[in-house]
Protein backbone atom coordinates (compact mmCIF):
# COMPACT_ATOMS: atom_id res chain seq x y z
CA UNK A 1 0.00 0.00 0.00
CA UNK A 2 1.85 3.16 -0.75
CA UNK A 3 1.83 6.13 1.48
CA UNK A 4 0.77 9.57 0.37
CA UNK A 5 3.11 12.50 1.07
CA UNK A 6 2.28 14.86 3.53
CA UNK A 7 -0.23 16.88 3.46
CA UNK A 8 -1.99 15.22 0.57
CA UNK A 9 -4.77 14.56 2.33
CA UNK A 10 -5.46 18.09 3.18
CA UNK A 11 -4.97 19.27 -0.61
CA UNK A 12 -7.63 16.39 -1.54
CA UNK A 13 -9.81 17.59 0.75
CA UNK A 14 -9.11 21.42 -0.71
CA UNK A 15 -9.42 20.20 -4.13
CA UNK A 16 -12.60 18.65 -3.39
CA UNK A 17 -14.11 21.29 -1.37
CA UNK A 18 -13.82 23.91 -3.95
CA UNK A 19 -14.77 21.45 -6.56
CA UNK A 20 -18.15 21.59 -5.10
CA UNK A 21 -18.55 24.80 -4.37
CA UNK A 22 -17.81 25.17 -8.61
CA UNK A 23 -20.41 22.80 -9.21
CA UNK A 24 -22.65 24.50 -7.10
CA UNK A 25 -21.56 28.35 -7.92
CA UNK A 26 -22.70 27.23 -11.65
CA UNK A 27 -25.94 25.32 -10.82
CA UNK A 28 -26.89 28.73 -9.29
CA UNK A 29 -26.02 30.60 -12.46
CA UNK A 30 -27.63 27.74 -14.71
CA UNK A 31 -30.90 28.34 -12.38
CA UNK A 32 -30.41 32.04 -12.55
CA UNK A 33 -30.01 32.08 -16.47
CA UNK A 34 -32.88 29.65 -16.87
CA UNK A 35 -35.02 32.06 -14.61
CA UNK A 36 -33.82 34.86 -16.57
CA UNK A 37 -35.10 33.34 -19.86
CA UNK A 38 -38.51 32.39 -18.02
CA UNK A 39 -39.08 35.71 -17.18
CA UNK A 40 -37.85 37.57 -20.28
CA UNK A 41 -40.80 34.76 -22.39
CA UNK A 42 -43.52 35.87 -19.91
CA UNK A 43 -42.15 39.58 -20.55
CA UNK A 44 -44.36 39.39 -23.58
CA UNK A 45 -48.67 39.55 -23.85
CA UNK A 46 -48.62 37.81 -26.87
CA UNK A 47 -46.43 34.93 -25.97
CA UNK A 48 -48.94 34.72 -22.51
CA UNK A 49 -51.45 34.24 -24.66
CA UNK A 50 -50.42 31.77 -26.47
CA UNK A 51 -48.90 29.76 -23.22
CA UNK A 52 -52.28 30.41 -22.17
CA UNK A 53 -53.62 28.78 -25.29
CA UNK A 54 -51.44 25.74 -24.60
CA UNK A 55 -52.52 25.57 -21.50
CA UNK A 56 -55.38 23.79 -22.81
CA UNK A 57 -53.49 21.29 -24.86
CA UNK A 58 -51.24 20.84 -28.26
CA UNK A 59 -51.67 23.00 -31.04
CA UNK A 60 -50.29 23.49 -34.44
CA UNK A 61 -48.80 26.72 -35.20
CA UNK A 62 -51.43 27.89 -37.36
CA UNK A 63 -54.00 26.95 -34.91
CA UNK A 64 -51.84 29.31 -32.26
CA UNK A 65 -51.23 32.12 -34.48
CA UNK A 66 -55.21 32.41 -35.58
CA UNK A 67 -56.39 34.91 -32.92
CA UNK A 68 -53.31 37.29 -33.44
CA UNK A 69 -53.29 39.70 -36.22
CA UNK A 70 -49.45 39.54 -36.52
CA UNK A 71 -47.11 37.55 -39.44
CA UNK A 72 -45.93 33.83 -39.61
CA UNK A 73 -42.77 34.64 -39.25
CA UNK A 74 -43.26 36.78 -36.17
CA UNK A 75 -45.31 33.43 -34.38
CA UNK A 76 -42.27 31.79 -35.17
CA UNK A 77 -40.29 34.30 -33.47
CA UNK A 78 -42.23 34.21 -30.47
CA UNK A 79 -42.65 30.32 -30.77
CA UNK A 80 -38.40 30.36 -30.48
CA UNK A 81 -38.20 32.77 -27.32
CA UNK A 82 -40.59 30.17 -25.82
CA UNK A 83 -38.90 27.01 -26.71
CA UNK A 84 -35.40 28.68 -25.52
CA UNK A 85 -36.99 29.30 -22.03
CA UNK A 86 -38.29 25.76 -22.22
CA UNK A 87 -41.69 26.65 -21.91
CA UNK A 88 -43.03 24.81 -24.75
CA UNK A 89 -41.87 21.91 -27.10
CA UNK A 90 -42.10 21.95 -30.72
CA UNK A 91 -42.11 18.47 -32.94
CA UNK A 92 -43.14 17.47 -36.41
CA UNK A 93 -45.66 14.78 -37.03
CA UNK A 94 -45.23 14.75 -40.96
CA UNK A 95 -46.76 18.10 -41.87
CA UNK A 96 -48.18 18.38 -38.60
CA UNK A 97 -45.98 20.57 -36.05
CA UNK A 98 -47.56 20.60 -32.89
CA UNK A 99 -46.78 22.97 -30.12
CA UNK A 100 -47.00 21.37 -26.48
CA UNK A 101 -46.56 23.11 -23.13
CA UNK A 102 -43.59 22.43 -20.54
CA UNK A 103 -44.51 24.21 -17.27
CA UNK A 104 -41.49 22.88 -15.30
CA UNK A 105 -39.89 26.64 -15.93
CA UNK A 106 -43.27 28.17 -14.84
CA UNK A 107 -42.68 26.10 -11.32
CA UNK A 108 -39.73 26.98 -10.41
CA UNK A 109 -40.15 30.83 -11.67
CA UNK A 110 -43.35 30.29 -9.13
CA UNK A 111 -41.48 28.58 -6.63
CA UNK A 112 -38.80 31.65 -6.93
CA UNK A 113 -41.60 34.03 -6.55
CA UNK A 114 -42.92 32.57 -3.10
CA UNK A 115 -40.41 34.17 -1.18
CA UNK A 116 -41.02 37.50 -2.22
CA UNK A 117 -44.58 36.40 -1.96
CA UNK A 118 -43.97 36.04 1.59
CA UNK A 119 -42.05 39.27 1.95
CA UNK A 120 -44.72 41.24 0.61
CA UNK A 121 -47.40 40.09 2.29
CA UNK A 122 -45.61 40.53 5.59
CA UNK A 123 -44.81 44.52 4.40
CA UNK A 124 -48.93 44.45 3.97
CA UNK A 125 -49.55 43.44 7.24
CA UNK A 126 -47.34 45.84 8.95
CA UNK A 127 -48.85 48.92 6.84
CA UNK A 128 -52.00 47.75 8.00
CA UNK A 129 -51.34 47.39 11.17
CA UNK A 130 -49.45 51.03 10.81
CA UNK A 131 -52.90 52.50 8.89
CA UNK A 132 -55.26 50.65 11.86
CA UNK A 133 -52.96 52.57 14.72
CA UNK A 134 -53.32 55.71 12.78
CA UNK A 135 -57.58 56.07 12.18
CA UNK A 136 -58.37 55.12 16.12
CA UNK A 137 -61.30 57.54 16.76
CA UNK A 138 -59.66 61.65 17.09
CA UNK A 139 -60.69 61.77 20.97
CA UNK A 140 -59.10 58.85 22.30
CA UNK A 141 -55.80 60.09 20.02
CA UNK A 142 -56.02 63.39 22.13
CA UNK A 143 -56.34 62.00 25.32
CA UNK A 144 -53.27 59.55 24.75
CA UNK A 145 -51.42 62.71 24.02
CA UNK A 146 -52.53 64.95 26.38
CA UNK A 147 -54.67 67.17 24.43
CA UNK A 148 -57.92 68.16 25.41
CA UNK A 149 -61.00 70.25 23.93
Amino acid sequence: MARRPPGARQLTFVREKYTIELINRLVMYMDSERLNATFAALSDPTRRAILSRLADGESSVKDLARPFRISAPAITKHLKVLERAGLITRSRDAQWRPCRLNARPLREAATWLVDYRRFWEESFDRLDEYLRSQTRPRATRSKAHGHSK
